[in-house]
């Protein structure tokens, strides 16, 4: 693979303008085309054959408008000065009824003044509209136009504030900012590895064609699959990562062979052929780990998996096409634009302050792997306290509507209300006498009423064909609180002769997610833990280095989750990464700083795909760099020490941007970026630190030559996709490296 990987990059060195301009006239088109023809995007959070979907689907089956996903939405008042009942306030209220049916879609518009629409405080109050024939996937510019409406009560002083009624896949993540704080951290790391502003530029221009290219595919894929909103900001962040990297260790290899000596189109063919083959492994590993979340069962979960893929592969494209090409196009003039202070060549022997840690670490590895195994435990110790759950607007950021209209309600009408349950119960024999009320429909009322922790249970109602009946239900607990899940349980515990009963609504849709992922997670760990190591042992024809490399990815995850334990599930520090206290709570200095925050079940799996493909990608730059050089003389703890040394500042650099980028994220206000900015810069930063700075380097040392062990059978049936390069080199040196290098049982 090496050998035409180099051939691919010594032909886009010679042929630079083509390839540079096609790459920027392929994103200029995706974009545009993102542009003029966005594709839509998906609210659909299905989970076929879960209770909770059942529920939904019968919903759906002559119950009347406004029952199917992104049909219902509601408005809640607030009237500060006195009671809605006012006459003054009751007219304004109609004004704005009557307004808001005029909007398009709207079949039904229930007023406050009714059963169940005003609070007790009368203060409060609920404008219920029910849609048909809207796209769901727009319900964010219909709740716009519905609120719009409203205006004529705000003219008199009432609050009025559209209440979220989607799912999480309805939100709109817009973070513009955070990419461009991103980039900004990534390019003075750039400056200072690199000390010239032309060779900082080209990681940060290929990483934004890169990006500009996977998000334009993305967008006008949404026409033909369904693309969650969530896909474009995991597809930026990792995009936007793994593109500055990847561009990055190959600008750093062809450097240092231009320092040698080398001929510009010879540097960059050799660059292409080794270290654009630890790319592509480093990527293909990424994408592996991705697309294993199709295994997971739940749908939207899925599709951000093979969705966020594309970004990686883009990513891979334009390091080993688009970087060979400006390195071609600019030669020598790389290193133009040097900064004062910056970027400082290393001594002229070659060694570097990495090279001294690696000998150092290789002369006591035992006390170095004690030590570091004794910090890694207690980083990952807190993820035994991580709390699953769902997040509910309660902890959305204030001044928002989802935020505020969150807090009206529970005042007016309890926690419960924010998460109300939908009950359907399936018939057995159709209703065909509906006065007086069947029995059926009484006894369901008063036995779901009875349950523990309900607060209130709705009037039942009949479908069309007196096939199901239908009623919502209202908990005492807050859609995060645990004690809804249990609530859900229980109703769906009844026995109710003549009926099946099922429950929907959010919690209830929750419940069953984390339920279907639970049950999945072993599976989706096992093949990504099995398909990495065996690329990895394609890659480097060694089991040992496969199943540890596996391992220590495994362990920079657990530290992973230790810190969103200690930061969310402990509170030790969600106030601190710009998140506001929940609702309900009481507003002393110690709660606006600590309080605990849920994270959603889909999240760790998420978050595990991720990491574990990024952190392979260290793991691979640091083996290929061990192996090259044990292959030149046999010498283990020197080829470690020296490994380290080649690769110790350019990991660092990359690990820096990562990080950079991730925690740029964190500022954005939407709690499921900042979850997935902090787990994903503690884990890119404990891996390139203490894991690739001393954990893995002691575990080699003390492995010696059963690094590169291999029996011979399995080095026979193995195919032969060496990433380093070797077949670029001289023929008889690779002879004389098989001789030196090679173990074989």
């Amino acid at each position: 693979m090496s050998g035409l990987l180099g051939r691919l990059g010594g032909w886009c060195a010679r042929r630079g303008a083509v390839v540079l301009a096609l790459w920027v006239l392929l994103a200029a088109a995706l974009t545009a085309g993102s542009l003029l023809f966005p594709g839509p995007v998906s609210n659909n959070v299905a989970i076929p054959g879960t209770d909770a979907q059942r529920a939904h689907d019968l919903m759906r089956d002559g119950f009347g408008p406004g029952y199917d996903r992104g049909g219902t939405v509601q408005i809640v008042l607030y009237s500060a000065d006195g009671p809605l009942i006012d006459e003054r306030r009751k007219s304004a209220v109609q004004r704005a009824v009557d307004a808001i049916r005029r909007v398009p879609h709207v079949t039904e518009v229930l007023t406050p003044y009714r059963i169940g629409g005003l609070a007790p405080s009368l203060q409060i109050g609920l404008i219920t509209v029910r849609l048909e024939g809207n796209d769901a996937s727009r319900l964010a510019e219909t709740t716009r136009a519905l609120s719009a409406a409203a205006e004529p009560v705000r003219r008199l002083g009432i609050e009025a504030v559209p209440a979220d009624s989607g799912t999480p896949a309805d939100k709109e993540i817009k973070t513009g900012a955070s990419e461009v704080i991103g980039v900004a951290c990534a390019l003075l790391v750039l400056l200072f590895a690199f000390g010239t502003l032309v060779a900082a530029m080209i990681p940060i221009f290929t990483a934004l064609v890169s990006i500009a290219t996977g998000l334009g595919v993305i967008s006008l894929l949404g026409h033909l699959v369904d693309v969650p909103k969530q896909a474009s900001i995991m597809a930026t962040m990792i995009g936007l990562g793994v593109g500055i990297d990847y561009a990055l260790f190959l600008l750093s290899r062809h450097r240092k062979l231009l320092d040698d000596g080398l001929a510009v189109h010879d540097a960059v063919r050799r660059t292409a052929a080794g270290s654009g083959g630890a790319v592509v492994f480093a990527g293909g590993t990424v994408i592996i780990a991705l697309s294993a979340l199709l295994l997971g069962g739940f749908p939207m979960l899925q599709t951000l998996g093979w969705i966020t893929g594309i970004s990686v592969v883009c990513a891979v494209l334009t390091s080993i096409t688009l970087v060979p090409a400006l390195l071609g196009l600019l030669g020598h003039r790389v290193d133009a634009l040097r900064l004062p202070l910056a970027g400082r060549r290393r001594p002229a022997d070659g060694s570097s302050g990495w090279t001294g840690l690696g000998r150092w670490v290789s002369r006591r590895p035992w006390r170095v792997l004690a030590l570091s195994v004794a910090v890694l435990a207690a980083l990952t110790a807190p993820a035994l306290a991580l709390k699953l759950g769902p997040l509910d607007e309660g902890y959305g950021d204030r001044g928002t509507d989802a935020r505020r209209s969150y807090e009206l309600m529970q005042a007016g009408f309890g926690p419960g209300s924010n998460g109300p349950l939908v009950v359907v119960a399936d018939l057995r024999e159709p209703v065909t006498d509906r006065e007086p009320a069947p029995a059926v429909l009484r006894t369901l009322k008063e036995r779901v009423g009875a349950v523990e922790g309900v607060a209130h249970a709705g009037e039942p109602v009949l479908n069309s064909a007196g096939t199901a009946v239908m009623l919502q239900v209202v908990p005492e607990f807050a859609p995060s609180d645990p004690r809804a899940l249990e609530v859900v349980k229980a109703v769906r515990g009844l026995r109710i002769e003549g009926a099946s009963v099922h429950v929907g609504g959010e919690v209830a849709g929750m419940a069953d997610a984390g339920a279907r992922i639970a049950d999945r997670t072993p599976m989706v760990v096992g093949v990504v833990v099995l398909l990495s190591a065996l690329l990895l042992l394609l890659a480097f024809r060694s089991p040992v280095v496969a199943v540890k490399a596996a391992l220590m990815n495994l362990v920079s995850l657990g530290a992973a989750f230790g810190a969103l334990s200690l930061v969310f599930s402990l509170g030790l520090g969600s106030g601190l990464v710009g998140m506001d206290p929940p609702a309900g709570v009481d507003m002393s200095y110690l709660t606006t700083l600590f309080f605990s925050v849920p994270i959603d079940s889909y999240i760790p799996l998420m978050l595990f795909a991720v990491l574990f493909g990024l952190s392979m990608d260290y793991e691979v730059f640091l083996l290929t760099a061990v192996r090259q050089a044990y292959l030149r003389h046999g010498d283990n703890r020197r080829a470690v020490a020296e490994g380290l040394g080649s690769t110790g500042r350019v990991i660092t650099s990359a690990a820096l941007i990562m990080v950079s980028v991730f925690v740029a994220f964190i500022a954005y206000p939407d709690p499921m970026v900042k979850i997935f900015g902090v787990g994903l810069a503690v884990a890119v930063a404990v891996d390139a630190t203490i894991i690739r700075g001393f954990l893995v380097p002691a575990t080699m040392v003390l492995l010696g030559r059963y690094n590169w062990w291999c029996p011979a059978w399995l080095d026979r049936i193995l195919p032969d996709l060496s990433i380093e390069g070797h077949d670029e080199e001289d023929p008889g040196e690779d002879r004389e490296r098989d001789l030196v290098g090679a173990t074989r049982a």
